[in-house]
Order: C-alpha cells, then structure tokens, then sequence
C-alpha cells in the first residue's frame, strides 16, 4: 500500500540527529516497529494537518510506502520517497494566512492598516498592521469567548427544558 502526503522540513536534512540528506527521488527507510510520534517516517494526507507539525517552510510532497500506521491527522511509515517540492515556501503560507484573515476580517472592526496589509502583504506596513490588531484582537478575543460560551449554555439550557419536559 501506498499513500501519497505531504511533509514540511526546515532543513534539507532529516531531523532529530538523523542527518540524511533530502532530496527529490530519494527514498528513505525506518527500522524497527512503526509508532507514530516514536519511530518512522511522517506525513499527512492534509496539507493543513501537516502544517500543524511544520517545524520548518520547505514543503515536500511525499510517497508513504511499506508499513503505514495510519492516525486521524498524521501517519508514520517505513519508507518515504519525496516526489515533488523540496522548496521554502514561507511566501505561500503567508499569502494563505492573509487570505484566511480576510475571510473572517469582516468580523470585527479591523483598523484600516491591518485590512490594508491583509490585501497587499505589504511589508512595510506589517509591524503597524500587527500592533494595530494585537489591540483589537484582545478585545475580540475576549468577545469570541464570551459568545461561544453563551451558546455553549444557551444549548445546554434547551437541553435541560427538554429533558425536564419528558419526565413526569
């Protein structure tokens, strides 16, 4: 069996003292009995769900093959071939996070220089963007909270007029 995934590196060296070296069509193995977080080669079929583990930008498509070990965001393998990619893409991520942000910016009353970054990336502005919305963030944050955990008890309150209503 064969999966096909995806894994990012920071180096184009295996981590953990391991050392070999990375590079597009090379195959590598593990020994021993596959233990996903223990022992084995990872990736993951989501692009997201790898990124979560990203510990560096250079992003690698890869070939999960022999024994997989199969979690719900994550697999471990005892070989893996790297079939595309192998370069940073610190641009993209970026981009992606900004456009993330702009799906939800409308959300809150963002000042005009973070919707500004947000559209353009510019650099220039992204120090004042941050400071801007790490102030407004905070209040956000705390609101975000506060309305989760309204419906949270406005759910659990239905609930219980429910169940009191069913007995006699």
């Amino acid at each position: 069996m064969t999966v096909i995934g995806w894994w990012f590196s920071c180096t184009k060296t295996l981590p953990h003292d391991d050392g070999r070296r990375i590079a597009l069509g090379r195959t590598h193995t593990a020994t021993g009995k596959i233990v996903p977080c223990e022992n084995g080669l990872h990736a993951s079929c989501n692009i997201l769900d790898a990124l979560q583990y990203a510990p560096g930008p250079i992003l690698w498509r890869v070939r999960a093959s022999g024994t997989i070990v199969k979690l719900s965001d994550k697999l471990a393998c005892s070989s893996r071939t790297y079939i595309a990619g192998g370069l940073d893409c610190s641009a993209t991520l970026r981009h992606f996070a900004r456009l993330c942000a702009l799906d939800v910016v409308h959300l809150w009353d963002a000042p005009p220089v973070v919707v500004r970054y947000l559209r353009t990336g510019d650099d220039s502005i992204r120090a004042a963007a941050r400071a801007a919305a790490c102030t407004v963030a905070c209040t956000a944050t705390r609101a975000a909270a506060m309305a989760a955990q309204s419906r949270r008890l406005h759910r659990m309150a239905l609930a219980a007029i429910r169940h009191t209503r069913r007995q006699p």
